[in-house]
Formats: C-alpha cells, sequence, structure tokens
C-alpha cells in the first residue's frame, strides 16, 4: 500500500483506480493483490453456484451460499464500476461520455456486465417472473478469468494471423461432412429409415464418424455403408487433424513474436542508455503478460546486453560483473589468436613503430607473447 501511495503520489483519483485495476508501471503490489482477490472471488462463485444444484449441500448451508453470492457481486460491481470509470485514462475511451459508452461494449466489459446482471435482474423481477433460468448466465463470471491470462489473447491473434488457412481447412471439413451424409442417407435409408430419415439426421453420424468420436448410437449395417464409413473414418484422422496442427504450429509461432517483440522492446530500452525506473516496471508488466519467468527474463535480458556489447563496446551500468569477466576473456582469446595467425610477424612490426601503437598495447602484445 505505501509503495502504491509513493508511485501514483500527485495523480488523480481516477489514473489511480486504473493503476490497481489494470498493469501499469505505477501499479505496484497492491494491483497483484486485487487481481487475486478478483481471481478467488470468481472461483468462490462458479464452485458455489454447481454446489447450489446438489439438495443435500444446498439445503443446509443455503445462508452461506447466498452470503458468498452477495459478497462476490458486492466485488465484482465494484470492479465493473471502476473499470468503467477509469477507462478514459486510455487513448481510444479519452472523452468521458462516449469513451465511457465504446468501453461498455467491448467484449470485457460484457463479460463484467453478465456477471453482476442476473443478480440484479433477479432483485427486481423475481415476485413478477420465473428468473431461475438466470442462473445459468452465472457461471459466465469464468470467463472474467480470461482478462488475467495472456494465453486467450496469443490464442486470438495466432487464429486471426492463420485465418485464411484455417478457413480453407474449415471449408474441406463442411465439404466433407456434407458429402459423406449424402452418401450415408443413399446407402442406409432404405436399411434404417428411422436412423437415416433425412441428410441432416445423417450429419450427425458424418460428424461423430470424421472426428473419430464414434458414439455407436449411428452405425451402417449395409455392405457399402461399412465400407464408406471405413474410408471416411481414415480420412477424417488426416482431415480433422489438419487444424489442430495448424492451431499449435500457429500458437507457438504467436509466443516466438511476442517474446522477440519483448526482446526488440528491452533492446531499445537499453539502448538510450540507463534503464529508467518507469521502463523496468514497464518492461516487468509486458513480461508478466507474457507468462516469461525470471529466469526467461534474465536470458533475454544478458542475451540483449551481449548484443549490445558486440555492437557497440559498451558496458551497460547494471551490468552482471561475470559477465563482464567472461567478455574480457573473450577479447584475451582474440589477442592470442592474433599472436598465433601467420601475419604475427606483421603485427609485432607495426607495434614496434611508436607512431602505430602505443607503450600499452606494446606490452600487452609482449605479455600475450610471452603466454603462448
Amino acid at each position: 500500500m505505501h509503495t502504491f501511495i509513493l508511485r501514483n503520489k500527485g495523480r488523480t483519483f481516477r489514473q489511480k483506480v486504473y493503476s490497481l485495476l489494470n498493469p501499469t508501471p505505477s501499479s505496484g503490489e497492491l494491483h497483484h493483490i486485487i487481481d487475486h482477490v478478483i481471481v478467488i472471488s470468481v472461483l468462490l462463485s462458479v464452485v458455489s453456484i454447481i454446489l447450489e444444484t446438489v439438495s443435500w449441500i444446498h439445503n443446509p448451508f443455503r445462508w452461506e451460499f447466498y452470503s458468498i453470492e452477495i459478497v462476490t457481486v458486492i466485488i465484482f460491481s465494484l470492479e465493473y464500476i471502476g473499470r468503467v470509470y477509469s477507462c478514459c485514462e486510455l487513448e481510444k475511451y479519452r472523452q468521458p461520455f462516449i469513451g465511457r459508452l465504446k468501453y461498455m461494449f467491448t467484449i470485457g466489459a460484457l463479460i463484467d456486465l453478465v456477471a453482476v446482471l442476473p443478480f440484479y435482474v433477479g432483485l427486481a423481477f423475481h415476485e413478477a417472473f420465473d428468473l431461475r433460468f438466470l442462473r445459468v448466465f452465472r457461471l459466465s463470471r469464468l470467463l472474467k478469468l480470461t482478462r488475467y491470462t495472456g494465453t486467450l489473447n496469443t490464442m486470438y491473434k495466432a487464429i486471426y494471423r492463420e485465418r485464411r488457412v484455417l478457413f480453407a481447412a474449415a471449408f474441406m471439413m463442411i465439404l466433407l461432412v456434407i458429402l459423406t451424409a449424402s452418401l450415408g442417407y443413399e446407402f442406409e435409408h432404405a436399411a434404417q429409415p428411422d436412423k437415416f430419415n433425412t441428410i441432416p439426421d445423417a450429419m450427425y453420424w458424418a460428424v461423430i464418424t470424421l472426428a473419430s468420436v464414434g458414439y455407436g448410437d449411428l452405425t451402417p449395417i449395409t455392405p457399402m455403408g461399412k465400407a464408406m464409413t471405413v474410408v471416411i473414418s481414415l480420412i477424417g484422422i488426416g482431415i480433422f487433424a489438419i487444424p489442430a496442427g495448424l492451431m499449435a504450429s500457429a500458437f507457438t509461432d504467436q509466443l516466438r513474436i511476442d517474446r522477440e517483440a519483448f526482446e526488440n522492446e528491452f533492446r531499445d530500452a537499453i539502448a538510450k542508455g540507463r534503464l529508467s525506473p518507469s521502463d523496468r516496471l514497464a518492461l516487468e508488466a509486458e513480461a508478466e503478460r507474457l507468462h516469461l519467468s525470471l529466469e526467461d527474463v534474465d536470458r533475454i535480458t544478458d542475451k540483449v546486453k551481449s548484443e549490445l556489447i558486440n555492437a557497440t563496446g559498451v558496458l551497460p551500468d547494471d551490468m552482471d560483473p561475470e559477465i563482464v569477466l567472461e567478455k574480457y576473456r573473450q577479447q584475451i582469446s582474440h589477442l592470442k589468436v592474433f599472436s598465433l595467425s601467420k601475419q604475427f610477424q606483421d603485427i609485432e612490426m607495426m607495434l614496434n613503430d611508436p607512431n602505430c601503437s602505443t607503450e600499452l598495447e606494446r606490452q600487452i602484445w609482449v605479455l600475450i607473447k610471452k603466454s603462448n
């Protein structure tokens, strides 16, 4: 709490609310605590909703379940109000009225609204209507957890990047399902009119067969139908596996792209000189979004600093002394290679010329030769 106050000294109340609910350079540990409270509230609420359906659990703990619902709805309501109020800190929602209205129609805001709306609707109209069906909408609170992981965002970017290839694969699958269902209807309709009554009925069998699930509730009994089932089952293993392979590859590539982008951000910050506290906090927030471990961050840091040394010969102020020593040893090794090369006599002749070298350079050369 003290750290948050120091980092946000002089900032407006709206900026402080935004820092509490979103990862920013000034958020501090208090933001993580609030995130944990919301995540725990979501999980507790969902578990409570599920257990409410078990009568022998719900009846003796009716008051406890209702108390959990009240507390979690208060937390989610305050979060929703805070996010709508503070969204104007983002450039695209800068206008107070229009900006907040635009934010309220984003996916994240709609999920937050649906998470609390059933409670208030039920509270207002429970006497006039049977609103028990609204209980299922409370489970949408589980979708709130998508905000606290960058995995879905990475998945979305991967799907969007490969959308054309995925569309082609989906078209192939739809075409195969229609063709399989049509053949199944032709071969089995006469033998099983109750199961293969229409082509749409046969589509159910085609999908579960091509997907290699095969529930067994619909099975061909004619010789042609059985032969076709064998063929399309083998085809389905390959065709239906294409989107899974594409998604796995695209997801891995997107993670690599995101991490390379993080490296570039760190490289740009290092190139400016010493990392400022705000730059460091921003990079920490980005690393958290990408779910990078401390080991990953340290590895990327060392890699970027090594590249900077090789490119400019400049040592960052916060460089690890062990890395500096290793770089020093590498330079010594390079000098030894020069002293053993075929041109060492030419090099020595130039070093002995006072106009071409300094006394220090000549002394270092003598020491290198003696070490060989």
